[in-house]
């Protein structure tokens, strides 16, 4: 079965509807007249209206049940009835108006007028990411509310939007990680027409956009999927829930059901670039696995179409396969996260060594990420209690993701506190050097340009008491192995979300003001200047200095070079520059500069031929020189 899933318009006032249910020996759909139909907070409630259709579907081959009617119009509200019992929303949803127990709404894809028809997206190397939670953003807490936003993160230097998941979640507030329906935008955020109201303003100003997408679960409230089909299996485990079926019995249909899902973004939404969501949770013994036909389909879309489009994958696995090319046995994903970037620089700006920051301990393992990306490349891991990853080595730089913060580093503390919070001013500034200035992918959590000092914590508003409940000891328990002490937010508490809400006035105050021009700054060098500007761990060469407290950074092309030197101790350091190339280097920023709201600096704006040359560093303080041609 090729056809679209869920409810497409046609021409002529037809509509198609489309939908895999093999465990129903019948399906009709119930449509809704004008006065539309109730909202209810468990499956859709049976209604009399006499304005109601039922219309019946045809059973095909696989289980899918197919049928085209006329007279249907964008807007009309539907559901679907199994067996004659059982209301369910659309697993293929592209709107669900009244939440997740509520109808699905057929809408018109080319009701929008598209304006970008000359944007096609940018390599994958020029990214520098800006992730957003939608409802914590801007007060409004929708879409549209970004837009006004959009030329100030434009000249930050950013180049590409990420959005947290917005497939349709429980209630008004959530990270977006509990998506019942992965095609139906969210519909407090402004639904299908808000996003590419979006997206299109984001193209206009030459900034990509990036979907995160969930595809090794779904959200236990509002999930009726189970009723139509075998979505689900009970062979693995997962941490968040029944865990997909990928590699079982009709599996052939849920991979298509989720490959689906990416082309329909992609395609019909204009996004440039997905970020899979925790794809270590996704169990698939296929031959011919899941990632590696979603790499092939949406790779040959975006030839076909001629644009720009990646896929970003977050795991913790340090599995180089995921983004090793399908013909080298690969997956064939275009980059991935790189959590072991994050652990080695937090556990030096902040001493924590609890939980999973037991591994990562001293400069040799920042210089090893700003080298390799990875950490682990099979050492035993204390907080794993095995051995953990596979080399980085061969991975080219373009294709890892880091970052000092971002929604879970942060959200998944107990309090989210951000590092704003937990560091000093100093450090906050060294922190952005190493993320902007490494020869990966840079991505920037939310506010953290202008040192947002107000938390990103859990916050869900589930409608089910057990569901609640669960929650809430669930992340007790998660919080444990870290020592955390305090009380644990509740995240079903409205003032939970409300209080994670961005605070833009800050942008405007002296200190947090100095804060953003730093970034403009930085990101501005690695743009401008060529040795940073290419992406090559193969023209770069890093030392670490464990009893000064010192990492040194050569990075070079072949016309300029560039030295980092970083002082990541809580003393001055006077610090003869080990092995500087000769020649007459010119000093480009220097994060203790009065200008940047520093102590003073002692450093001249240039150093001399001499081969041994000392240099004095303030506390959590960097400087950045460039070679004279």
């Amino acid at each position: 079965m090729t056809l679209t899933l869920g409810a497409t318009l046609l021409e002529g006032s037809r509509c198609q509807f489309l939908v895999w249910a093999p465990r129903a020996e019948s399906v009709e759909v119930r449509i809704f007249g004008d006065s539309g139909a109730p909202s209810a907070t468990g499956p859709v409630a049976r209604n009399t209206h006499s304005t109601e259709q039922l219309l019946r579907l045809r059973k095909t081959d696989r289980g899918y049940h197919h049928g085209i009617f006329e007279g249907i119009r964008p807007g009309t509200r539907y559901i679907y009835r199994l067996d004659q019992t059982k209301d369910r929303p659309d697993p293929a949803s592209a709107f669900q108006p009244a939440g997740v127990h509520g109808p699905s709404q057929v809408v018109d894809p080319r009701a929008f007028q598209w304006q970008d028809s000359s944007w096609q997206g940018i390599l994958l190397k020029d990214y520098i990411l800006y992730e957003v939670h939608t409802g914590t953003y801007s007060t409004a807490g929708s879409f549209d509310a970004i837009v006004p936003h959009l030329d100030q993160i434009k000249r930050l230097g950013v180049t590409a939007l990420e959005l947290m998941p917005v497939a349709q979640f429980p209630g008004e507030r959530n990270w977006g990680y509990d998506g019942a329906y992965p095609f139906a935008v969210q519909n407090s955020y402004g639904g299908p027409e808000g996003l590419k109201r979006l997206v299109q303003a984001c193209h206009e100003r030459e900034l990509a956009v990036v979907l995160d997408v969930v595809y090794n679960h779904l959200g236990p409230e509002g999930n009726y999927l189970d009723d139509f089909a075998p979505y689900f299996t009970d062979k693995y485990r997962s941490l968040w829930g029944r865990a997909i079926n990928f590699d079982g019995p009709d599996s052939d249909e849920v991979v298509h059901y989720f490959i689906q899902n990416a082309l329909y973004w992609v395609r019909d939404f204009h996004i440039d670039a997905l970020r899979l969501d925790a794809i270590h949770g996704i169990v698939d013994c296929n031959a011919q696995p899941f990632l590696r036909l979603l790499a092939g389909a949406v790779h040959e879309f975006a030839q076909q179409s001629g644009r720009k489009i990646y896929l970003i994958a977050e795991s913790d696995l340090n599995d180089p396969r995921y983004i090793q090319p399908a013909g080298s046995g690969g997956y064939g994903l275009d980059a991935q996260w790189s959590d072991d970037f994050h652990h080695a620089l937090h556990t030096l700006l902040t001493g924590e060594s609890a939980g999973y920051y037991l591994d990562f301990d001293g400069l040799a393992h920042l210089k090893r990420a700003v080298e390799e990306g990875f950490v682990y490349s099979g050492q035993f891991s204390a907080h794993r209690r095995r051995r953990h990853g596979d080399s980085s080595h061969q991975i080219p730089a373009r294709q890892l993701v880091v970052f000092a913060q971002n929604h879970d580093q942060v959200g998944n503390r107990m309090l989210g506190e951000r590092l704003s919070a937990l560091v000093s001013f100093e450090a906050s500034k060294l922190a952005a050097g190493m993320v902007i200035l490494s020869p990966f992918i840079p991505l920037l959590f939310m506010g953290e340009e202008w040192g947002e000092m107000v938390p990103f914590q859990y916050f869900t508003s589930h409608s089910d008491a057990a569901l609640i409940e669960a929650v809430r000891r669930g992340r007790r328990e998660e919080f444990a192995a870290f020592g955390w002490k305090g009380e644990v937010p509740d995240a079903q508490a409205e003032s939970t979300f409300l209080r994670c809400k961005l605070d833009h006035t800050l942008k405007g105050t002296e200190l947090h003001q100095m804060l953003w021009e730093f970034y403009r700054e930085l990101i501005k060098l690695r743009k401008t200047l060529p040795a940073f500007a290419q992406l090559s761990k193969e023209h770069l060469q890093a030392r670490s200095f464990e009893r000064e407290g010192i990492l040194q950074i050569h990075r070079w092309s072949e016309r300029d070079e560039a030295l980092i030197v970083a002082n990541f101790s809580d003393f001055p350091k006077s610090f003869l520059v080990a092995d500087a190339p000769g020649g007459v280097w010119q000093k480009r920023l220097d994060s203790a500069d009065r200008r940047w709201a520093g102590p003073g600096s002692d450093i001249p704006f240039s150093l001399g031929s001499n081969p041994e040359v000392t240099i004095s560093l303030p506390p959590k303080s960097f400087a950045v020189f460039q070679k004279e041609e």
